[in-house]
């Protein structure tokens, strides 16, 4: 397979990919959204004034006399730590790194070193397959600096001269992340955390048929802050997590930032004609698209890191959301547990509503409630889409433990109904003498999607 395919899947996928080929889209992405609102008016509010614009684009140096303004990024908690790794006290290494470290282009301008004697190597060391420095940078644009913590990679053995910038990360977060793999030679994961923390790295993860994500530890340090973990062959991305922690104090707990790829023929998420036809066999509904159901099942293996060949694809409705096609369907690993998604849009683009992790026994049989955001953007709203299976009379919605509130269902099984935003409610079907026959929690609004479905609480129902 054309790698293409699979960087767009890495990309959907996490949210998580935080090492493309090109290391400085998530630097572009980041700098543009975080950043340059606030420190132009942070330095209007300075009052410095840019004599040329060159000096803010960096094409005339910066004035001695000029002071620079300290934004972004808070000072990281790892700049006072003790560099660590294997080459952590090879001084002539590290010297030759901080030498190696270079500025960066984005489309704001170019920026600079801004003090290459303030450079710190936070790691230096070799890890299965390649050596890795992880060193925090200062960076100028113009009047303005900014902090920031950057990866390089480099062949076992590499000089500095060879190592070449393979991801960043924000300066204030306190746990950095890296994981490189391919599907022949497999690769490494790193997790670099404060001193004095327990740091564990999962994986191999697998929807259990109870309804829970169930991984295998990989690595562990005790007190170190540093854990690395060499990852096997795998046919698809690792679905890794890492754990840090002091004691009782949980500092870290979320995926393991990178990338995977793969030389294969094929495209691993794309569902088979056949399979698509099964999907829609027992669907509530009109008969939906063929490329925006297509779109849709791929979407959802890629989410859920499961393969095309051997997961069971069910389309449960399809209807309608704010003027598009949306539809609620969901895959299931042979064995395992069913992840639940809910959709709208086209071929081309679409937003996720839900995605939920159930237990396999009577998955088939729950309604399913999930709540809307405002469309074009990500601000909450009170409504929720409710549809209910095949042989469901009625339903009712449950808020917070008042009274029940009945949902008028369409001939598709399908209804609204609203539901404040953080309260905790439920969805429940009845029978036609009224009898409950299943309920299902109304998940929360997800914040971060890195994570696989069933990882958090509100992409589960299971405790």
């Amino acid at each position: 397979m054309t790698q293409s395919p699979l960087r767009d899947a890495l990309r959907y996928a996490a949210d998580a990919v935080e090492v493309p080929d090109d290391p400085w889209p998530g630097f572009d992405r980041r700098e543009r959204r975080h950043r340059k609102k606030r420190r132009v008016r942070r330095v209007a509010l300075a009052s410095v004034v840019v004599a040329a614009a060159g000096i803010q684009t960096n094409v005339v140096p910066l004035p001695g006399w000029a002071p620079g303004v300290a934004l972004a990024s808070p000072w990281s908690v790892l700049a006072d730590e003790p560099a660590r790794g294997a080459l952590a006290t090879d001084e002539a290494w590290l010297a030759a790194m901080r030498e190696r470290v270079s500025g960066v282009t984005d489309p704001d301008g170019f920026w600079a070193i801004a003090g290459r004697d303030r450079i710190r190597v936070l790691y230096a060391g070799d890890v299965p397959g390649a050596r890795v420095a992880l060193v925090l940078v200062p960076l100028r644009l113009g009047f303005v600096t900014s902090w920031e913590l950057v990866w390089y990679e480099g062949p076992p053995g590499a000089t500095p001269l060879d190592m070449t910038m393979a991801g960043n990360q924000d300066a204030g977060e306190p746990v950095v992340t890296l994981m490189r793999a391919d599907a022949e030679r497999g690769g490494y994961a790193l997790v670099v955390g404060p001193s004095g923390t327990t740091v564990t790295i999962t994986g191999s993860p697998r929807y259990a048929a109870a309804g829970v994500v169930e991984r295998r530890q990989l690595a562990s340090s005790d007190g170190t802050g540093v854990a690395v973990a060499a990852l096997e062959p795998l046919a698809g991305p690792p679905g890794l997590d890492a754990r840090v922690s002091r004691g009782d104090q949980v500092i870290y707990e979320g995926i393991v930032s990178g990338g995977w790829s793969s030389s294969a023929d094929g495209d691993p998420w794309q569902p088979t004609a056949a399979q698509l036809a099964d999907a829609k066999k027992f669907v509530r509904g009109p008969a939906p698209d063929a490329a925006i159901l297509a779109s849709f099942v791929k979407l959802a293996l890629m989410d859920s890191h499961l393969p095309a060949a051997g997961t069971t694809v069910r389309l449960r409705w399809s209807g309608t959301v704010n003027g598009q096609a949306a539809m609620l369907l969901s895959v299931q690993p042979p064995g395992g547990g069913v992840i639940a998604y809910a959709m709208h849009g086209d071929a081309t683009s679409s937003r996720t509503d839900v995605r939920l992790l159930l237990p396999a026994a009577g998955a088939d049989e729950r309604p399913i409630g999930w709540r809307l955001r405002a469309e074009g953007g990500d601000g909450r709203t009170d409504e929720v889409v409710v549809s209910v299976p095949t042989g469901t009379a009625t339903a009712t919605v449950t808020v917070d433990g008042r009274s029940p509130v009945p949902v008028s269902l369409d001939a598709a099984g399908s209804g609204r109904t609203s539901v404040p935003d953080g309260a905790p409610a439920t969805v429940t079907a009845h029978a036609a003498d009224g009898t409950a026959l299943a309920s299902t929690p109304v998940p929360p609004f997800e914040n971060d999607s890195s994570r696989l479905p069933g990882d958090t609480p509100g992409t589960r129902i299971v405790p």
